[in-house]
């Protein structure tokens, strides 16, 4: 028997790397039709890019910023194998290199009724992942939002489209009355205005009373990216560090292709690895969300990338701190047992 029913995970989740020309292009090698494109580029300080197919093209977010949602000449179209890009937004700066991250969700999405009011869901339930569009009719009432998950989410990513207010970040291991910026550096605030002290159930999360802390407004738009955690695929949680360069092991159950990590009992940066920028160990390149920097390949902040987890092999604060608590999002570039199962393989 498999480990994990996704034997190919690179067809759910995948990254790919290019450099600009300085003129359109289309990007390709993903593997699949990608629903939510995040990029940034590599060589060059520039916001990161975010679109997905339920904003629809050309529709912008950056997750190192407060602005409001932007119309731009950057991801113009989501394509079979990739997408295409404008020459707005940052992606195709001539001589420049870039990297994207996508993922699979299920097009550009349906009305889901299972909340307090009517949200727009594309939901893929075999690798727990679902966008989620939703405009709360008031500010001043908390609402539930269906997401289309059918298990409740462990990590979630908002964002208020039309207010200039943070990203915030629900992560089951901070618990349902705290919330962390994306697009910052901050340690996890706690409101009541964030979730409503609710935990996300298989149908549902809550959003809160549209204070200044808050994931609600009188008819904002918003948006939300859902994961919930799958077997071999995905996996969410927390550690913590140990200051040394033989460092802390995080098992994840699978050879990590993509790993986010925060510091979560102080404040520091949020960090992006994936296996491709690192195709061996140590694996030293960093991206972060919060900060438009170029690259950052300072070997202290190295992790291994191992069949079955991550190591810490750097000894900064960042990642690493001794008894520092750190929260996590992994996804899958092989599972432990899958693609080398000979059933498996055969399906």
């Amino acid at each position: 028997m498999a480990y994990t029913t996704i034997n190919k995970p690179n067809l759910h989740f995948n990254t790919v790397l290019w450099t600009g020309t300085g003129s359109s292009m289309s990007i390709t090698g993903v593997g699949f039709q990608p629903d939510w494109v995040w990029y940034k580029g590599r060589s060059f300080a520039y916001n990161h890019g975010l679109f997905d197919v339920v904003r629809g093209t050309t529709n912008f977010l950056k997750s190192n910023s407060t602005d409001v949602e932007a119309s731009v000449s950057g991801v113009t179209a989501f394509n079979s194998d990739g997408f295409s890009l404008g020459t707005d937004a940052g992606g195709v700066g001539s001589g420049h290199t870039f990297v994207a991250w996508n993922w699979k969700a299920n097009g550009a999405g349906v009305s889901n009724t299972a909340g307090s009011i009517t949200s727009t869901v594309s939901a893929n339930t075999t690798a727990g992942f679902s966008i989620v569009k939703w405009t709360p009719p008031t500010a001043s009432t908390p609402q539930t939002i269906g997401h289309g998950l059918g298990v409740a989410p462990s990590m979630m990513i908002v964002k208020n489209r039309e207010v200039a207010i943070s990203w915030r970040v629900y992560h089951k291991s901070l618990g349902n009355t705290k919330a962390l910026d994306l697009n910052n550096t901050n340690t996890p605030v706690t409101d009541s205005g964030f979730w409503e002290n609710t935990t996300p159930t298989s149908t549902v999360f809550t959003t809160g009373n549209g204070n200044g802390y808050s994931t609600g407004g009188s008819t904002d738009d918003f948006i939300a990216y859902c994961f919930a955690e799958v077997k071999g695929f995905s996996k969410f949680g927390s550690y913590v560090g140990n200051g040394s360069t033989d460092g802390t092991f995080v098992y994840t159950g699978f050879k990590p292709a993509f790993v986010i990590m925060k510091r979560s009992d102080s404040a520091d940066h949020w960090v992006i690895k994936d296996s491709v920028r690192d195709s061996f160990n140590l694996a030293n390149k960093r991206i972060y969300p919060n900060q438009s920097a170029v690259e950052d390949t300072s070997v202290n902040g190295s992790i291994d990338i191992l069949s079955n987890g991550f190591k810490q092999r750097g000894s900064d604060t960042i990642t690493n701190a001794s008894g520092g608590t750190y929260i996590y999002m992994a996804f899958a570039e092989q599972p432990l047992v899958g693609t080398n199962d000979v059933a498996a393989t055969a399906r």
